[in-house]
């Protein structure tokens, strides 16, 4: 847990500097800092519904499937 609170400040830290350095503005760059982790929370809630969906799943799995058909057979030693 610790790591991911240091983490999740050092990312703030990091969003912070890189905004004010583009925009110059500390106003700005704060806003940035607080919408950007809040616009990425709602799309990593989306993305999970996405990623564990039944059909990508299917998919997937077939994909491995074929690459594993694909791949050659090791080379004895």
């Amino acid at each position: 847990m610790a790591k991911s609170a240091t983490f999740g400040v050092m990312h703030l830290g990091i969003a912070f500097g890189v905004s004010y350095a583009l925009t110059g503005s500390i106003t700005i760059a704060g806003a940035i800092t607080l919408v950007e982790p809040l616009v990425n929370t709602v799309a990593h809630y989306f993305f999970d519904r996405w990623w564990g969906h039944p059909a990508l799943t299917a998919r997937l799995k077939a994909i491995q499937a074929r690459w594993a058909r694909r791949a050659p057979e090791a080379a004895p030693a």
